[in-house]
């Protein structure tokens, strides 16, 4: 496919403006239609973005014969369905992660995908952040291998607010959400499937109905362990902070960030064609659409991720 990916985009929030930012730099690509949940204000982000089409209906978009793919940054609990729609509707789709709420609906989004022939990812972002390219890296050349992976998500969202500080209309999900970028990277770095997970969580919140803290516990069938320890409790530095212990080295990734165990800083700038982890995920979903071929973080890639959280969610009795 040469000629320029037409794109629709759902959801014009806080992730949804992140993938408009990158796909600014991207070739190739252009942003035809813009769906929101409020139209004056999804008019104003694809005014912002010179975006003509704008709707609150999915199916508008999906409805225009010039749109060749849809990334999906809207709710939850929406992400399985829509994704289903978009495939059903014979385009491309990136949908955020997570994939799905459920184990029944993620692996029905990957047989639609296989049966339709389609390009069909998900966003598992910390596969194309430079610092944790670096470490991959590194492991594929044989210089490392993970022993254990500490990892902490800290949030504090005593209140349903999104990332720009700004009320929600959907409740966020520390396993189903936060939790999927570990676990789906720990299998990803070791280059292992997950063979054990064990997990515990603190009180449930009485008006949110989901528990504010988590602890999770993986073993690799190579070997490598993992402890995840995720809160939106945390009133401190916020974010999700790696520690790859390794027979080589120690390795610590804050975002696009990376440091030696003894905190000397490694660059990670040339790693990729740039430092944005979302313009890279966007880059490797075109690219794929454009050469026929299964991108890095597909949906059947990243399936064995929402059989883990299904397990510990069965464990846990939620």
């Amino acid at each position: 496919m040469s000629k320029t990916i037409k794109v629709a985009l759902a959801g014009a929030g806080a992730f949804g403006i992140k993938h408009l930012d990158g796909i600014k730099n991207i070739d190739g690509v252009e942003v035809v239609s813009l769906i929101g949940r409020e139209l004056e204000k999804t008019r104003e982000v694809a005014n912002k973005y010179g975006i003509q089409h704008v709707t609150t209906d999915l199916a508008d978009s999906l409805a225009l014969p010039e749109v060749d793919a849809v990334i999906l940054c809207t709710p939850t609990q929406m992400h399985a369905s829509q994704s289903l729609a978009c495939l059903n509707a014979g385009k491309h789709v990136q949908v955020e992660i997570p994939l799905a709420d459920s184990w029944k609906d993620a692996e029905e989004v990957v047989r639609v995908a296989q049966a339709k022939g389609l390009v069909a990812m998900c966003g598992h972002t910390r596969r194309f952040n430079p610092s944790h390219q670096w470490v991959n890296h590194k492991i594929k050349a044989g210089e490392f291998n993970i022993q254990q992976m500490d990892v902490q998500t800290y949030f504090f969202r005593r209140t349903n607010m999104n990332a720009l500080g700004q009320p929600r209309s959907w409740t966020d999900h520390l396993l189903w959400h936060h939790a999927a970028h570990t676990v789906d990277l720990f299998a990803y770095q070791a280059g292992s499937p997950i063979v054990k997970a064990n997990a515990v969580q603190g009180p449930i919140h009485p008006t949110l109905g989901i528990a504010m803290d988590m602890s999770i516990q993986l073993q690799a069938a190579n070997g490598a362990i993992c402890t995840l320890s995720l809160s939106f409790n945390n009133d401190g530095p916020l974010g999700t902070y790696f520690r790859y212990i390794g027979d080589t080295g120690t390795y610590l990734a804050r975002y696009d960030d990376l440091y030696t165990g003894k905190e000397e800083q490694i660059d990670v700038s040339k790693v990729a064609v740039s430092m944005n982890g979302i313009e890279l995920q966007d880059r490797e979903f075109f690219s794929a659409i454009q050469e026929g071929r299964e991108p890095n973080s597909s949906v059947a890639q990243v399936l064995p991720c929402y059989k883990v959280l299904h397990d510990l969610e069965q464990q846990l009795g939620s």
